[in-house]
């Protein structure tokens, strides 16, 4: 990939004030240890790829890599934390118990330890639950998919111990910026909300950015967000799309610095505009000019102590359509409701029980006084962030979704009785959820958040 040489005045104006920054910061004491690893992760042979069902072929080939990337922090106590990005749809909950257990028993570090995020790519592979799209719209067994999957946990599990290897004294610190390519995509209409651009609909256009340098002063790494879907492209060739572009822009930008993507609560939120390269890129460069002007602004010092805790709190599911009910649906002209009501109505005729809750995941990470991260499990929608950043009090509040476990999408008790492809109309392509959750779900999460944080402020 080729990038471009031209840099306008102010953008050496940024630069020179992120050189100055550094060099105040070189006085300062290096109070962490942080490493980070970079993988290679985009397959080597032709796969389905995932999000979109519209899609009749495999890939063809890549646009650009897919990366996976840990940044490993220690504070001066000794607790530790992983953060690991990943250019892929989502993180199967199988895939983080697992390398949740392995990196306890060979690193001794604990599950609250361990943060799992996903850009969700709609250029990428699908191997969420072994599965490929067929022609009648159902999903299939792929056995090339559970390979891939087992050699990703593979990858990510030496990874993660190359990044805790590569620890050295570094200091933190943290601010953050806007970009505002992202829109809101519930567009209400006389026939109900439909997927297109909403200007007047919720959003959150920051840009949170922690800055990892070393004893030196010399930009080691920075960990940066954003809440919008990585839809840009619909491509037949795997690419990270926008985050994918706005990370290898800033790395192009600092030789030997590792920009790694947290994904925010985009569940509902969409780049406009999109359908193009040059749209992902031009996105991808307004994001990394945006991490830019964070880092020129007085960043606050990050001192620690680092605190993490994690949880699985129980949602529900609303009750179950009954089997007529999944039996009138067989005929509906919509092939994924029809799909979705033949896969239900199998596991009835085996005598399974449809499940009536989900274990959902959810991570609070304290780094002092200064900045709380809030790792929630699927697609949320931003009504979430907007109402974390309200409630908890105290420090700075960066919200991340798609994290530890991306199951389906979590509308807010807003975006579910709205209804729409966010609340009801996702759960078609699902294999395992019988339909959408209940209207206890945003409370039931905003309240594990909550309590999570005060055990962690009280500690």
């Amino acid at each position: 990939m080729k990038f471009s040489s031209h840099r306008p005045g102010w953008f050496a104006a940024i630069i020179l004030a992120c050189l100055v920054a550094s060099l105040r910061a070189a006085d300062a004491p290096a109070r962490w240890k942080a490493g980070v690893a970079t993988a290679v992760v985009t397959p080597a042979q032709a796969m389905w790829m995932a999000g979109y069902a519209s899609r009749t072929n495999v890939s063809q080939g890549k646009f650009n890599e897919l990366h996976a990337k840990a940044l490993a922090l220690e504070d001066e106590r000794g607790a530790r934390l992983v953060v690991v990005t990943l250019d892929l749809i989502g993180v199967p909950r199988t895939l983080r118990k697992s390398l949740e257990a392995r990196v306890q028993k060979a690193w001794q570090l604990p599950p609250e330890g361990l943060l799992l995020n996903a850009s969700h790519t709609h250029s990428g592979p699908e191997f969420r639950f072994g599965r490929a799209p067929a022609d009648d719209g159902d999903f299939k067994p792929s056995t090339l998919g559970d390979t891939y999957g087992r050699d990703l946990e593979e990858k990510l599990f030496q990874l993660i111990g190359t990044a805790l290897k590569e620890r050295a004294p570094a200091r933190l610190a943290y601010s953050f910026a806007r970009a505002g390519f992202a829109m809101n995509r519930r567009l209400p209409t006389k026939d109900g909300y439909k997927n297109s651009p909403y200007p007047e609909g919720p959003v959150d256009h920051s840009v949170p950015v922690l800055r990892i340098e070393g004893a030196d002063g010399q930009l080691r790494a920075v960990l940066f967000g954003y809440a919008c879907h990585n839809t840009t492209l619909a491509l037949y060739q795997f690419s990270g799309d926008y985050a994918g572009f706005a990370q290898d822009y800033f790395e192009a930008d600092h030789p030997g610095t590792t920009a790694l993507f947290l994904n925010g609560c985009s569940g509902d939120q969409n780049p406009y505009p999109r359908g193009t390269v040059e749209l992902a890129q031009k996105h991808g460069r307004s994001l990394a000019t945006a991490v830019e002007a964070a880092l020129a602004t007085t960043l606050k010092p990050v001192n620690g102590p680092l605190q993490s805790a994690f949880a699985e709190v129980t949602i529900l599911y609303a009750p179950a359509p009954t089997r007529d009910e999944f039996k009138t649906r067989l005929a509906s002209k919509d092939k994924y409701e029809a799909s979705h009501a033949q896969r239900m109505l199998e596991k009835l005729d085996k005598g399974e029980k449809l499940p009536g809750d989900y274990p959902y995941p959810v991570q609070v990470v304290r780094f002092g006084e200064v900045l709380t991260l809030v790792a929630l499990g699927g697609e949320v929608v931003v009504d979430y962030s907007l109402r974390l950043k309200r409630e908890l009090a105290g420090p700075a509040v960066w919200v991340a979704g798609y994290s530890n476990d991306v199951m389906a999408y979590i509308p807010s008790l807003r975006v579910l009785r709205e209804g729409g492809y966010e609340a009801t109309g996702a759960m078609r392509f699902s294999t395992t959820h019988p339909g959408p959750w209940a209207e206890s779900t945003e409370e039931r999460i905003v309240k594990q958040v909550l309590e999570l944080n005060q055990r962690l402020r009280t500690n």
